[in-house]
């Protein structure tokens, strides 16, 4: 749990930090190269997953029980759902950010695997609080 929320908290201040970056050191070379859409999208999904791993975080302490006692199956499922949320943004967003910064296109290949953990993680999410 203490991992996720820590991670989370990582990936919220990177974006914040690489979304002032773009806004204004890299502007004009993003609007040269028209990859501002792009990296926009990236810290945007970046930042939204970052509050998605500070959740499991919490969500999990929430329902860890007593120590040395039992808990209960949703704390399974809720860290497949971190580890989801983790490996997408790091495959989606940091695809995203290799395309703004490189211009290597075929990255964009692997950048929908990130997109499908994200909705795995929201799925997992649903499933470990249902």
């Amino acid at each position: 749990m203490k991992f996720f929320i820590q991670t989370g908290a990582l990936l919220g201040l990177i974006g914040v930090g690489l979304g002032a970056f773009g806004a204004h050191a890299l502007r004009k070379m993003l609007d040269e190269t028209n990859r501002m859409a792009t990296f926009e999208t990236a810290v945007k999904y970046q930042f939204y997953h970052a509050l998605a791993l500070v959740l499991v975080g919490i969500l999990m302490h929430l329902m860890t029980g007593p120590p040395g006692g039992q808990n209960p199956p949703a704390l399974k499922w809720l860290n497949y759902a971190g580890l989801s949320f983790l490996g997408g943004t790091l495959i989606f967003s940091g695809s995203l950010y290799i395309l703004c910064f490189t211009g290597i296109t075929w990255l964009g290949a692997i950048t929908p695997i990130g997109g499908v953990l994200m909705i795995a993680g929201w799925a997992l999410l649903w499933w470990a609080v249902r």
